[in-house]
């Protein structure tokens, strides 16, 4: 009885979890763009000693955009899995960068949510967020995998005649 009554819940999570991240990052990314504006980001995407001019600016002005459309996926459940998948590298890339970031002692402000003071990030406190966010797309995608097909787009397999 207690597993029929997990299975019946298990939607009603997944639901929540993906409107929090969805609505999380649609919100970061209309930080990014809007709020603190993307010469700011620019700067905390150089801060980061990863990429050169002008790719800084390319790197700033592509990934807000990214952060909204994959969270407006995630809010309308419009190709769930692929935007999980997304929101799974966007988080790696993160990761990546303060990672290289920490092993290479900068002392810099993250850039994440526009952070209007400019102070230096955490980098513990910041790998345990980044830990939230794969925890959560991992519960997303083990608390939906029946919902549907399962396949990226949805849909189903192609059947060949013969």
């Amino acid at each position: 009885m207690p597993a029929r009554k997990s299975a019946e819940f298990a939607p009603y999570a997944a639901l929540a979890l993906r409107l929090g991240l969805g609505v999380f990052f649609v919100w970061s990314g209309w930080v990014k763009v809007f709020k603190t504006g993307l010469d700011d980001f620019t700067r905390a995407v150089g801060n980061y000693k990863i990429v050169v001019s002008p790719w800084d600016a390319v790197v700033a002005y592509t990934i807000p955009w990214v952060e909204i459309v994959v969270g407006f996926c995630l809010i309308v459940g419009l190709w769930k899995r692929g935007a999980l998948w997304a929101l799974a590298g966007l988080v790696g890339v993160f990761a990546f960068g303060v990672g290289q970031a920490w092993a290479r002692n900068l002392n810099i402000a993250c850039g994440c949510l526009g952070n209007p003071d400019g102070s230096p990030m955490n980098y513990t406190l910041k790998f345990v967020e980044f830990g939230g966010y794969w925890l959560g797309i991992l519960l997303i995608w083990w608390l939906s995998r029946k919902e549907g097909s399962g396949h990226v787009f949805g849909g189903k397999r192609l059947k060949l005649p013969g």
